[in-house]
């Protein structure tokens, strides 16, 4: 049977070009371990030069094999590189891959050794190639360097099992049918008798199966096979609030023995859009609420591991109260797809690119992209529509005719979109996508030019806000999205609306504050909210978790930043206000500016409720919010009026971690008074220590931005504890303890 192997633990690295750094005898000394996924240059979250990280490295991993694994074929299977990996095994050149954003795979088999160690080597060129998208011009993110994905070494049996695509042709109320397509790779010279058997699973009970027998499998060929539909009885649907997944297992049997195993999490749910524009899943209209997001990650670009990435879908799904998320601009990390599948959050998914066309040779490269892509994710049931037109570009028939047609031919089940901002452009796709950013800030989006129609980009660039901005900004950046979605649930025939976007990111000094950081998120680049994420959050369904939150600051000078206004954003029927133990008022969704939400925001006045209507200098000023459902009581938020800082609070997303040596967390560090509140004035230098089996991954010290910051925290290989001391003269301490477990997953064996 196959076998898949971590090959991310302890691979050499230099940041310099070196002379034959393809072979096995090579002077190391100036290489250090390292473990993927790894970042060519850790860099500051801001105030950096592009140019840091635009050179070519080497990467080298000393491996022995198994006897075991003697006559069966052996690849190296890597998730992605950025920009163009040539790849070496024990000094043969097995070949190159052009483009950071999709996996590619060499087979080892014909130049390894079972008697001695080999060397597995990549030259990596992280430098600008404006030959290979998403460059040639321009491009609002940074693209970074390194091995930022996972790398695998895949052992199969000479016949083996290739891709496998799953659709779920026919969904009625008491059965589904299950299509099943496969390819038989035969490596040998001589014809095989075939018999795949394919069994799906649910909830780990084995629900229906089928069998397919061959005749002389041609040697040396690869052949597709397709199984009768299968049905499965009472089916379990895969949809936002019960995201179902099935798995289908398939063995091949080579002359009556089993010789390969694979498996495929799958989900039965049906996509559509209708005759009037709407999105429909399994058969009901869904209004489609998004953000985009981009992949980066502070100090290491895109080389974060699964856990992080799992965790951004989960802040899509439950922080931000989103039922899509849009994959700008790029293909992004399984893991994070994989959640979105387990969550029940929908992807627009599309392939590289921003603005720029290329020649004909980069047109092959865009090509070769979106088949890897449609192939490597055909299976998540999470993706609802191929992104086939590069974003924002000029009209390009030729192109764009290969591209619609390249996408239905790998996957006839799925529709196609394009996403522009040409108010005029050639609709060539299924799905008519629109960056439309012309009157935002008045709170308007554009009429659908035609049908189908999905918004993919608001607001954005046309208010731009940071974190550490004063209140009156914070409050009108949220008022501001809340005023577009209200205007896209309102519209029955558009089918949704993604803003820009999730996440700060990190982009180019000419893009943005000029500090390399694009501050068009509704969280910033650490993933700490501003006021707008809270307005998504309300917007998720209460048995998602209750929304409770007062969008202010309360400091003296309130009433100076803000004004009279106090917007609570919740999905409860009712909210109260109270300010120093007084009723404002008790008042439903103000659906009078937002009629169309789902969950509209509350919006209060406090009139002369400041004392001498300035503001509060009353140390025990308070402001209170009591939400209510059902005549029930259901959350309760107060804030107090800042005080003097207390102490440093100090907490990570996860308090335990695997010791491969790279799976990380974020570290964040908060200067907060006795009431356990943000100083949101606080910009004080931080001091950092790790104690145990532990790297700290960021800036140390750190200066605090609105009283918070974030760094990571790295496991080592030696499983143990971890301690993450925080210090400040001004602010005090603090400290936050996590662990790292044993790595379970067999990994290469090393023989250095």
């Amino acid at each position: 049977m196959r076998e898949i192997l971590n090959f991310n633990t302890d691979w050499l690295f230099t940041a310099e070009d070196v002379e034959n750094g393809e072979r096995q005898e090579l002077d190391e000394r100036f290489f250090c371990k390292v473990h993927l996924p790894h970042t060519t240059m850790e860099l500051p979250h801001h105030y950096f030069s592009e140019t840091a990280y635009q050179f070519i490295s080497w990467y080298r991993r000393h491996f022995v094999l198994e006897q075991s694994w003697r006559g069966k074929k052996l690849w190296v299977d890597f998730g992605a590189a950025m920009s163009v990996a040539t790849v070496y095994i024990n000094g043969h050149r097995l070949g190159e891959n052009k483009g950071g954003y999709v996996p590619f795979s060499f087979e080892l088999t014909d130049y390894v050794s079972f008697d001695g160690e080999n060397v597995l080597a990549v030259r990596l060129d992280s430098t600008r190639r404006n030959d290979i998208p998403p460059e040639g011009n321009i491009v609002d993110y940074l693209l970074f360097g390194g091995i930022y994905r996972d790398v695998r070494l895949r052992i199969v049996h000479p016949v083996n099992l290739g891709r496998t695509v799953i659709t779920t042709p026919r969904i009625a109320d008491d059965f589904a049918t299950v299509s099943v397509l496969t390819e038989i790779c035969n490596h040998t010279e001589a014809p095989g008798d075939i018999t795949i058997q394919a069994e799906l699973f649910f909830d780990g009970q084995s629900v229906a199966g089928a069998t397919k027998e061959l005749a002389a499998v041609l040697s040396q060929s690869t052949t597709q096979v397709s199984f009768p539909e299968i049905k499965v009885n009472n089916p379990k649907i895969w949809d936002l609030n019960t995201p179902h997944l099935y798995k289908a297992v398939l063995t091949l049997e080579n002359a009556g023995k089993p010789v390969d195993r694979t498996e495929q999490i799958f989900g039965i749910r049906s996509i559509a859009f209708n005759e009037t524009g709407q999105f429909c899943l399994n058969g009901k209209p869904v209004k489609l609420r998004g953000l985009n997001r981009h992949q980066m990650f502070p100090y290491v670009g895109q080389a974060m591991g699964r856990r992080m990435q799992r965790k951004d879908a989960e802040i899509l799904k439950y922080d931000l109260g989103l039922n899509f998320v849009r994959t700008s601009h790029y293909p992004q990390d399984p893991s994070f797809l994989d959640r979105c599948d387990e969550l029940g959050l929908l992807v627009l998914e599309e392939l590289p690119g921003w603005q720029f066309i290329g020649d004909a040779s980069w047109k092959e490269i865009a090509m070769e992209h979106l088949t890897k892509m449609i192939e490597r994710d055909v299976n998540h049931p999470s993706i609802f529509v191929w992104g086939v037109r590069i974003n924002e570009s000029q009209d390009d028939h030729d192109f764009y005719v290969k591209t619609n047609f390249l996408a239905h031919k790998l996957d006839p089940t799925r529709p196609t979109i394009g996403t522009r901002f040409l108010d005029k452009s050639e609709f060539l796709e299924d799905v008519y996508g629109f960056n439309d950013f012309r009157d935002n800030v008045a709170g308007k989006l554009s009429l659908p030019r035609y049908q189908p129609s999905i918004v993919t980009e608001y607001m954005g660039h046309m208010f731009p806000i940071r974190r550490f901005d004063n209140d009156t900004r914070l409050m009108q950046h949220a008022a501001n999205h809340a005023s577009i979605q209200n205007v896209s649930h309102g519209l029955p025939e558009l089918a949704g609306a993604s803003g820009w976007c999730a996440f700060d990111y990190n982009t180019h000094y000419n893009f943005g504050s000029g500090d390399h950081i694009c501050y068009h998120g509704v969280m910033d680049i650490f993933r700490i909210p501003k006021y707008a994420a809270y307005f998504y959050q309300s917007q998720r369904e209460v048995s998602d978790g209750v929304v409770l939150f007062i969008a202010r600051r309360v400091v003296p000078s309130i009433y100076e930043d803000g004004g009279d206004t106090i917007t609570v954003y919740s999905n409860c029927q009712k909210v109260e206000l109270f300010i120093n133990g007084d009723l404002v008022g008790r008042q439903n969704p103000d659906r009078v500016q937002y009629p169309n939400l789902p969950h509209p925001p509350f919006t209060f006045h406090k009139g002369n409720q400041w004392p001498n209507g300035y503001g509060p200098y009353n140390r025990d000023f308070s402001i209170r919010a009591v939400g209510y459902i059902h005549s029930e009581k259901v959350a309760e938020q107060v804030l107090f009026l800042e005080g003097e800082p207390d102490c440093l609070q100090v907490t990570v997303d996860h308090d335990e971690l695997i010791a491969d040596g790279a799976d990380m967390t974020r570290v964040l560090i908060q200067a907060v008074d006795k009431n356990k509140q943000t100083l949101s004035l606080a910009n004080g230098i931080v001091s950092l220590t790790v104690q145990g089996e532990g790297q700290l991954v960021g800036e140390n010290p750190l200066v605090l931005e609105a009283g918070q910051l974030a760094v990571y925290v790295k496991a080592t290989r030696v499983p143990g504890e971890i301690a993450i001391q925080a210090y400040s003269k001004t602010f005090g301490s603090g400290m936050v303890k996590l662990k790292s477990t044993e790595l379970k997953e067999k990994t290469v064996p090393c023989s250095r």
